[in-house]
Order: C-alpha cells, then structure tokens, then sequence
C-alpha cells in the first residue's frame, strides 16, 4: 500500500522535528506537532503549555510515581485522560490527509495502519549535547543531564500506555543515527522510502 503518513520518534537533540519538518515541506505534507498539541488543549479544556508538557513526557522518572501522579480527575490521572484524547486527535488526522507526525507515541497508535511509515531518530550523547547547547543554549544542568532526563522520561510514559521499549528497532520500520548518516541524509532516505523511489533489498 502507498505510504500516506510518517511517524517521527526520537530522541531529544537527535534532529528529529528538524528532520520531519523538513521532510513535510519536501514531500508536501502536513506537518503536526505543536498543531497537534493545541487540538489536544482544545478538545480537554486544558493549557497548551501543560498538554505540551505531559502528553510526552512522564512527570517522574519513577514509572511507580507515575501511576500515582496529582491531579485525578474523574478515576483517571491527567496523563489518561491526554493519552485518550490525544489518541482521538491522532486517529482523526491520519485518517484525515497524508502527514507527518512528531512524537506523543504516534507510532503505536498508528502501528496497525499499512500506510503509515514508522521512524526512530537517535544519535550519540556527544552529537546531541552539541546540538542542544547550540539550539537551545546553556542550563544549569549539564547537556549530559539534560538528555538524560528527557530520554528517560519519553522512555516511562511510552512504557506506561503502550507496554513497549521506546527506541527498541522492532517498534519502527527504519532507525537511522543521525549523527553518522546527518540531518540532510537521514531526511533523504525516509524520502526516498516513503515515496518508493528505491528499494535497496530487492536490487
């Protein structure tokens, strides 16, 4: 089947939303991730920072204090209820036209659709502490702790609602090192998949 959708997973400073934007303008398709953050805020009622924030990352490090986090509402903790509607808005969008979603566990949801090519972005710690400094500047954590702390927390809450390892291959259909291969590159080779220009395994 044509592929219409592509998910982007990552890891922080890899060049993820980099590479996915741009392969949203070369290819022609609708880009969301923001876009999709404030549907989701829309839909729940809830602050768009706050949906930015939980909908992709666990609150804690703790999976346990995970299960158990503030703000109950109803018998379900913010985090379930982000996950329903966000899972709604993601379902909607890919049924809605061909585009190219960033994060917020949308290779999961969308795992069963044939048309949709799933990708995992990640790099070495050197190449994405570089990164991160040089988009995002200096904190008083270390470049190191910070991508730590992110990863970790991606990893927690794609365990919670999915019940997979976050960034293990069999998740995903490719997985490229940006650091190696390079933005440019990677972005090339999902390209080329997505539109079916090569296969390399039948050549």
């Amino acid at each position: 089947m044509e592929k219409r959708i592509i998910t982007i997973s990552r890891e922080f400073g890899s060049g993820g939303r980099t590479i996915a934007k741009t392969l949203a303008e070369r290819l022609g398709l609708t880009y969301y991730d923001k876009e999709l953050v404030k549907q989701v805020a829309i839909e729940t009622g809830l602050d768009q920072q706050f949906v930015s924030d939980e909908s992709e990352y666990a609150p804690s490090k703790s999976a346990f204090a995970y299960n158990f986090q503030e703000g109950l509402l109803g018998g379900l903790c913010a985090a379930d209820i982000l996950w329903d509607m966000q899972r709604k808005v993601i379902l909607q969008l890919a049924d809605k036209e061909p585009c190219v979603i960033v994060g917020r566990n949308a290779d999961y949801i969308l795992k069963d659709r044939a048309d949709c090519l799933r990708v995992f972005i990640h790099a070495d710690t050197s190449f994405r502490a570089e990164r991160i400094v040089r988009l995002y500047g200096e904190t008083e954590k270390t470049p190191e702790e910070r991508l730590k702390d992110k990863d970790a927390k991606r990893r927690i809450n794609y365990k919670h609602f999915t019940e997979k390892e976050w960034g293990m291959s069999q998740n995903y259909h490719i997985s490229l090192n940006s650091g190696v291969i390079g933005i440019d590159k990677c972005v090339d080779i999902i390209a080329d998949l997505f539109t079916g220009q090569r296969n390399p395994v039948n050549k």
